[in-house]
């Protein structure tokens, strides 16, 4: 048997008390763990019960709260948005025509103060069945009021303030049980008589014909730019290849002055040179070719105007192509003709200069005989003359030459004069008909010089001769 006295109870019963207390504090804080509740993004947390303020809940929106036991509890309202099909059939409109306009409409509850308190009030403990019930209701009765206070043709073709219409309406009803509109979206609007679709066809109709008249507008401005991009392109070709011409023209023609301008200047230095006479048959010359230059410039104008009344047409469209034209072929003509003067000028001006030269080595030639014979004309002629005498001399062999003695027959009777035979006369006769030196000289106008006469070197040449003469002079 055990027993067991007061100290040993009061012993044992103090560590019970301890574990007991600690114990009662443990689940005291649990409990009151359990009872603070954090409230989710998606949900509404709804405290109700004893809340103070003379409201019948408290909702909490992302945040927490402490729920005292016994007076308070708490639900959660989701924040889910709940997709409601509203299909209206046979509403009427203002115009007393009936329309379906079949709808979608997306809803939730909202988080605004004081609409989440209708929330907590009208909606607590409802499903999400329950909820889109109650909203199809309402929103079937508030688009029957919009339908009817609006034209067909507002609602068919101004959407934006249908839309605008049926969410201030539909909105304004929903929040009074705590819900939001979130979103609506009209499918489609039809009407049983047709006239919805007689609007669309005619405004179809408008669409249609109003692309037409701008594709063919913009068809004629297309054309109508494409001609005029054609016409400015062919008119800045032309005008650029003219311009090119015209440089090269005026290039050839500065090559063409600076040469003729240097041949002048050589024929200038050299002018002083020759005769006067030679200078004015240049000159004559070169007027001849200028006025010819001229002449082949006026045929040129002259074919230019031809050519271009020649060308041009009636059609005012194609006038300026073909002034561009024509133009150009005139201006072509014109550059060839003053190319082809100015060929026959410079030919003109090569041939004088070389007669120019012929002449001028000529008289540069006389100059240094002249300079040779002392400056005496006549010895310088005598110098030119024994330079062509031995051709001279066998100018004269030969014109006997040829005579074949053979075939000569002369009758001899054995008499002559001054001792002479007829055969020797015959011989000499013949030979003094070819014409004496002397007297080709003297055909010409020149006189023979003294040495070359035989009679001054005869005389030259035997003294005693020349006394004998003498003496019978003086007799």
């Amino acid at each position: 048997m055990i027993l067991i006295t007061t100290q040993d109870a009061f012993s044992l019963g103090f560590p019970i008390a301890i574990i007991a207390a600690i114990l009662f504090i443990f689940l005291f804080f649990i409990v009151l763990v359990r009872r603070y509740k954090r409230c989710p993004s998606d949900r509404i947390l709804v405290v109700y019960g004893k809340v103070g303020g003379g409201q019948s809940a408290k909702c909490i929106h992302g945040g927490a709260a402490f729920i005292l036991p016994v007076i308070q509890d708490y639900q959660f309202l989701d924040l889910t948005p709940i997709s409601i099909e509203v299909n209206l059939v046979n509403a009427l409109s203002k115009q007393n025509i009936r329309v379906n306009v079949p709808s979608r409409f997306t809803i939730g509850v909202s988080t605004e103060p004081g609409i989440m308190q209708n929330a907590a009030e009208r909606l607590l403990g409802l499903g999400q069945n329950e909820i889109q019930e109650l909203a199809q209701e309402i929103i079937f009765g508030q688009l029957r009021l919009v339908v009817a206070s609006m034209d067909i043709e507002e609602i068919n073709s101004d959407r934006d303030k249908f839309l605008t219409n049926i969410s201030e309406s539909v909105e304004s009803e929903l929040k009074k049980v705590g819900l939001k509109l979130i979103n609506v979206n009209i499918t489609d609007i039809v009407d049983e008589s047709g006239y919805i679709e007689a609007l669309g066809k005619e405004a179809a109709a408008h669409a249609i014909n109003a692309a037409r008249k701008s594709v063919a507008e913009k068809n004629r401005d297309g054309s109508i730019g494409e001609a005029n991009a054609v016409q400015d392109e062919r008119t800045q070709v032309a005008a650029a290849n003219a311009q090119a011409v015209e440089g090269e023209n005026t290039a050839k023609i500065a090559v063409a002055n600076s040469d003729s301008l240097r041949r002048q200047r050589e024929a200038e230095a050299e002018r002083v040179a020759i005769a006067s006479e030679k200078v004015q048959t240049a000159k004559a010359l070169e007027e001849s070719y200028a006025a010819e230059q001229v002449a082949e410039v006026a045929r040129a104008e002259r074919e230019r105007s031809s050519q271009m009344a020649d060308v041009i047409v009636p059609a005012e469209i194609d006038k300026k192509k073909v002034e561009i034209d024509a133009e150009a072929r005139a201006e072509n003509i014109r550059r060839i003709a003053k190319g082809e003067a100015d060929a026959i000028l410079f030919k003109a001006q090569a041939e004088a200069q070389g007669l120019f030269e012929v002449l001028t080595k000529q008289a540069a030639g006389l100059d240094q005989i002249v300079k040779a014979a002392g400056n005496n004309s006549k010895d310088a002629v005598l110098l030119l003359i024994a330079d062509k005498l031995p051709e001279l001399v066998k100018t004269q062999a030969e014109a006997i030459k040829n005579i074949k003695i053979d075939k000569v027959t002369v009758w001899e009777n054995g008499g002559g004069k001054d001792g002479k035979s007829s055969t020797a006369n015959f011989l000499s006769g013949m030979y003094q008909s070819v014409p004496p030196l002397q007297e080709m000289f003297n055909m010409a106008g020149m006189q023979l010089p003294e040495y070359l006469k035989g009679k001054d070197l005869e005389d030259k040449s035997d003294p005693d001769k020349k006394d004998v003469d003498n003496s019978k002079d003086k007799k």
